[in-house]
């Protein structure tokens, strides 16, 4: 049986750790406000803006632009989006699961990788894939120059036909407690089916198609990086809030059965001593 001493050390220090959870849930509550508010300024825009130039894009030219064209499933490159920092549940080895498997279901395909965030660096540098750009340390001060920087290499990569696909891997913000994972297909630009209804409707351009296209789809990569950046930073903060409230609730429970382990120990020796002291003046 342990000594009381022992115990009451270890009640101390699973103490210390619940003062610790809990500052780290209330600075992720704060920061979690201030995701929010910036995922729902930009997520109404950028969803406009992909339906918009989806239903052009359908019908254009396919080679009316280069990032209009569609060459096939070759060379892929897919940009993983996860934390600099642990301490977050799931949240990174969730997305780390998905992009193994993504990899394991093409064995065949030219795959490479785009990381922003330490975590999946650290993890995909022990293993045999290709790594086009590491983004790391960009949460500290996150801006949209950032994602201008990623979509230009994305841009870039996919103009020079070094990728026939790119592809966005991260969690979206849905609620504190609910961060689904998504695959989005950022380039090509997809083409939706025309249905037979929508054919009498078509647009027209001001200035021309060409000069349309030339300024809006740079622009509509830019916005899609930026919005995937925001939505998993506020997944992030979600994921870390759950995650310390639930280690905080763990180590309220751990205190209390260690404080009644305690008061048992600490019966238990006085009842000894009591009855050695009886013992001895009964002898």
């Amino acid at each position: 049986m342990p000594a009381l001493i022992d115990i009451r050390r270890r009640i101390r220090s699973v103490k210390s750790t619940q003062q610790v959870t809990k500052a780290m849930k209330m600075v992720s509550a704060a920061k979690l406000r201030r995701a929010q508010e910036a995922i729902f300024s930009a997520r109404p825009f950028a969803r406009k803006m992909m339906e918009v130039l989806n239903r052009m894009a359908s019908r254009a030219d396919p080679h009316s632009h280069p990032l209009l064209e569609d060459r096939g499933e070759g060379k892929a490159l897919a940009v993983v989006i996860t934390a600099d920092k642990g301490l977050c549940g799931a949240f990174n080895a969730n997305i780390i699961r998905t992009v193994t498997r993504f990899i394991a279901e093409r064995p065949d395909a030219d795959l490479q990788l785009s990381f922003v965030g330490r975590k999946g660096r650290d993890f995909f540098r022990r293993r045999a894939v290709k790594v086009r750009s590491e983004h790391v340390g960009v949460y500290q001060a996150l801006r949209f120059e950032t994602a201008r920087e990623i979509a230009a290499d994305l841009i870039e990569a996919f103009t020079s036909h070094e990728v026939d696909r790119v592809f966005l891997v991260h969690n979206e913000f849905k609620s504190v407690i609910q961060q689904p994972l998504v695959i989005d297909r950022l380039l090509p630009i997809e083409r939706h089916e025309i249905r037979p209804e929508d054919l009498e409707q078509d647009y027209v351009y001001e200035p021309a198609p060409a000069a349309i296209f030339e300024d809006m789809l740079p622009r509509h990569v830019e916005v899609q990086v930026w919005r995937a950046l925001l939505e998993s930073v506020a997944a992030e903060h979600g994921a870390r809030m759950t995650a310390m409230d639930a280690a905080t609730n763990n180590a309220t429970d751990l205190i209390d059965r260690l404080t009644l382990h305690m008061n048992k120990v600490r019966q238990a020796a006085i009842t000894k001593e009591i009855i050695e002291v009886v013992s001895g003046a009964g002898a």
